[in-house]
């Protein structure tokens, strides 16, 4: 396959940017495209975004301009490009994402950044104390607790064998150290009789009737188990985080959770059923989308 049966004018990468763009013309807004031409250079070269400004008179060989088609077809297919470069930055981490886990998502980053501000005026910040991170993925929230908070003991839990290997491979890419668990937090287990001063969590919470208005890059690609709950019972991963808060949250300790935004007052109440009080606040977008919580 040459370049005049990709239709990409030449290797030169000022060519390629404006096929990626052509391609994907009418499928994406104007400014994701953009974005994706960045990410793949990024992905594929290293390049960062003043590299693809300088260089745009360079060229590629035949076989990476084979790449960006075969990227540019998946991204046709709404494929997520994240899955496509292999990875994806996280809170200062690079992390590997597969269709067995989760991408992270800039509202769990935001979660996480305020719970590392949270804890930075606090007298633990510099501490030595116990996290843990509930239904942790690719293990992103774990590890980048881990990567900021040096002296944090950090553990991390899901039910999924394939997404606790990904996981792992994140650590260790990241250079952290993070003691690794597979459980379902639905059934009862135990974590050594542990007492966690931070419990953290971005659980399963998507209503099944909210299908509908997903896009397909989540619907065709990633993890189901991971996103969604049975409308009938759509807080069954909350009253089994309350419960194992109940057992396993040091008594000034901190349980920050990430929620469905339509959800929020129905989650607040059952936690303060269970025994703690919390605040719901608003993300980035204004949406009710983060729970902290103590013990009462």
């Amino acid at each position: 396959m040459n370049t005049t049966d990709l239709h990409i004018p030449s290797n030169k990468v000022r060519d390629i940017e404006r096929y990626i763009q052509s391609e994907l013309n009418g499928l994406y807004p104007e400014c994701e495209i953009k974005m994706f031409a960045r990410m793949l250079f990024e992905g594929f070269f290293g390049w960062t975004q003043t590299d693809l400004l300088l260089r745009r008179e360079d060229t590629v060989n035949q076989s990476d301009l084979l790449r960006f088609h075969w990227a540019v077809e998946d991204l046709k297919r709404h494929r997520p490009i994240q899955h496509i470069i292999g990875w994806t930055e996280f809170c200062g981490c690079h992390i590997e994402v597969t269709e067995d886990t989760l991408i992270p998502r800039p509202e769990t980053e935001e979660i996480v950044n305020w719970t590392l501000d949270l804890l930075s005026k606090s007298k633990i910040h510099n501490s030595k104390f116990k996290a843990l991170d509930l239904c942790t993925g690719s293990g992103c929230i774990a590890i980048a607790l881990a990567k900021h908070l040096p002296k944090a003991e950090v553990w991390a839990i899901d039910i999924s064998e394939k997404a606790l290997a990904v996981a792992k491979r994140n650590a260790q890419t990241n250079n952290v150290n993070v003691n690794f668990l597979q459980a379902d937090i639905l059934s009862p287990f135990t974590i050594h009789n542990s007492q966690f001063t931070l419990i953290i969590s971005n659980p399963p919470y998507v209503m099944d009737k909210e299908r509908a208005v997903m896009q397909p890059n989540v619907l065709d690609w990633e993890p189901q188990q991971a996103l969604f709950v049975p409308d009938s019972d759509p807080l069954l991963f909350y009253r089994s985080i309350a419960d194992i808060a109940a057992n396993h949250l040091a008594p000034d300790g901190t349980l920050v959770l990430e929620i469905n935004e339509q959800l929020g007052q129905e989650t607040l109440l059952l936690f303060e059923k269970k025994g703690f009080s919390g605040t719901i606040h608003n993300d980035f977008r204004g949406k009710l989308r983060m729970l902290s919580l103590n013990k009462a």
